[in-house]
């Protein structure tokens, strides 16, 4: 594993005990660790050997003075997450807060909204999601190995540390659901239904089954327990086409296993197990909570948001307070809903490999693909679809309704309106010369396509140039001229060699120069040279809804032209 360490150090870590002891251990040997802080004079004094030059304090007040404190990772009581992770956000610090981010939605919401805000890295200390099994797990998962997902079981039991101020839901679950809801698409669940019972302490659960059912029929149960006389840490993910389970007690050669073809189907409808030993899934080793520190550092060199941020944070915690709130009406049927919550920050969907940067705005109903990249201060409207592999630079406006197809970039400078379409791998440049030895950061010309204009595959649209409202670029084109509104672009270069409908037809003109689109049946006319207008429908009015949906491919139209 890649050493990632400090230029110098500049981490403060507030709470030095039980859990603590373990960020401490792998802070200071990232060359992080600056401070230690915890109001209990007998923990810090045990950090002599290894912590030469390390400051010890029991006052907060001194981290949120000190200068060179870029850094607070908290280890304190869940209680105290919310009020102290707020003030390290508004003393300008990046924060990383042990699970779970804080016990209300409203408060996580906050901390959210305020490190969006002040540009800060807001991280939360899912573990698991770190372990490189479980990074294979969810790379499995996500190529289709597994084929369609079924359901989810995840039993984290053991003989443990008995709490009091939490219950077992709280304390165990939040590293398993984490995983769940990557695991299922950062979907919330429909449903959520949670039952246990306080054996040791009246009020504080030591054994709770919760079960979630998610969009598409997806399944899930986090069963926990510290009252289980043998430990298991293991984690079953069920498809069509193969089964893994993940056993964080067997040796780590051992800890993954696959299981394909678990079912054949020989001529009846009734299929037979197929027993298999299942397969070792070979992965490399290393510390799980060192790759978390490491990942909290990197994101806030890099200012990135980090693979757990705040918001993931935020949406595991919702799924606790619907398990509690179930927990506590006897296992009732809760949903979103049921919280009476404000809206959450982040109302848009990404996969698990997007990395959405703080400061980016995604609008409601938004989709963001695998491996795709949104900068901070992109903005991005509503029931947009970034494709695969989609990088959106700082700085560039997307409108609504925006469908981005696979490995396209959008660069600074890009101003796209909505109802665009942009074809896999079109390119929009930003720079008309551009040199590697020459900056020109601030040159970036304005490259802007208009309301409901089509970019097709492979295109390639020169900055400085703007493509027309419902303008129509072919596959392959090179445009290095403006493009009229209806405007139907081929070539290299690309020059007008018709007009385009509204619904995407081709419009051939009449005798009297009407041209009708044949499937809206909307007219459309050359007002004056080169410049094409719809005759039924202005051109910032939306479609009505009944025109919305195709009914007809493109071949079919055309025979009914011809």
């Amino acid at each position: 594993m890649q050493k990632t360490e400090n230029e110098r150090p500049d981490l403060a870590l507030i709470g030095a005990g039980y859990w603590g002891k373990n960020l401490a251990r792998n802070f200071r040997a990232l060359g992080a660790l600056r401070v230690l802080c915890d109001a209990d004079p007998n923990t810090l004094g045990k950090y002599n050997e290894g912590y030469e030059g390390v400051r010890k304090t029991a006052r907060v007040e001194e981290v949120w003075d000190d200068p060179d404190v870029k850094k607070v990772a908290l280890a304190a009581p869940a209680a105290l997450h919310y009020e102290l992770a707020k003030a390290a956000l508004e003393a300008g610090k990046d924060v990383f807060v042990e699970k779970p981010l804080c016990l209300h939605v409203e408060e996580a919401e906050e901390l959210v909204a305020l490190a969006d805000a002040r540009g800060a890295v807001l991280m939360v200390g899912h573990l698991l999601q770190y372990h490189p099994c479980v990074r294979r797990l969810m790379s499995l998962v996500a190529e289709g190995e597994l084929g369609k997902l079924y359901y989810i079981a995840s039993n984290r039991l053991n003989l443990g540390k008995i709490r009091q101020e939490e219950n077992a839901l709280w304390s165990f679950a939040p590293h398993d659901l984490s995983v769940i809801l990557s695991l299922v698409g950062r979907q919330l669940p429909e449903e959520t239904r949670c039952m246990g019972e306080a054996y040791l302490t009246r009020g504080v659960a030591d054994a709770t089954l919760t079960a979630l059912r998610f969009p598409g029929g997806v399944r899930a149960h986090v069963y926990v327990s510290w009252l289980n006389p043998f430990k298991e840490q293991k984690l079953t993910v069920v498809g069509s086409h193969g089964m893994a389970v993940f056993d964080d007690t067997r040796p780590w050669p051992e800890k993954l296993v696959l299981y394909r073809d678990y079912l054949i189907w020989s001529g009846g409808a009734v299929p037979t197990p197929n027993r298999n030993a299942g397969k070792p899934v070979e992965v490399e080793e290393a510390e799980p909570l060192r790759l978390e520190c490491a990942h909290f550092l990197e994101c806030c060199r890099d200012r990135r948001a980090p693979r757990t941020d705040g918001r993931e944070g935020l949406r595991v915690l919702q799924v606790l307070n619907m398990a509690q709130k179930s927990l506590e009406a006897g296992g009732e049927a809760v949903g979103p809903a049921d919280l009476a919550l404000g809206k959450a920050p982040s109302g848009y969907w990404a996969h698990p490999t997007a990395v959405i940067d703080p400061g980016a705005e995604i609008g409601e109903g938004a989709r963001v693909w695998h491996f795709s990249h949104v900068c901070k201060d992109a903005r991005i409207g509503r029931g947009c679809v970034l494709g695969q592999n989609t990088f959106v630079a700082s700085g560039v406006r997307i409108g609504n309704n925006v469908k981005i197809q696979n490995n396209v970039s959008i660069y600074t400078g890009a101003e796209i309106e909505d109802d665009v379409f942009l074809g896999p791998s079109c390119v929009l440049t930003n720079v008309t010369n551009p040199r590697s030895q020459i900056n020109r950061h601030s040159l970036y010309e304005t490259t802007r396509l208009r309301r409901g204009a089509t970019i097709g595959a492979n295109a390639t649209i020169v900055c400085g140039v703007t493509v027309g409202r419902y303008a129509f670029v072919g596959a392959g084109a090179v445009v290095t001229k403006d493009v009229p509104d209806y405007g139907l672009v081929l070539g290299n270069p690309g020059r007008v060699v018709g007009w385009m409908s509204r619904h995407g037809h081709r419009l051939n003109p009449g005798p009297d120069g009407l041209m009708v689109c044949p499937e809206s049946g909307f007219r459309y006319k050359e007002v004056a040279p080169g410049v094409v207008r719809c005759l039924d429908l202005d051109e910032g009015s939306p479609l009505p809804p009944e025109m919305t949906q195709g009914a007809r491919s493109y071949r079919e139209w055309k025979r009914v032209g011809d």
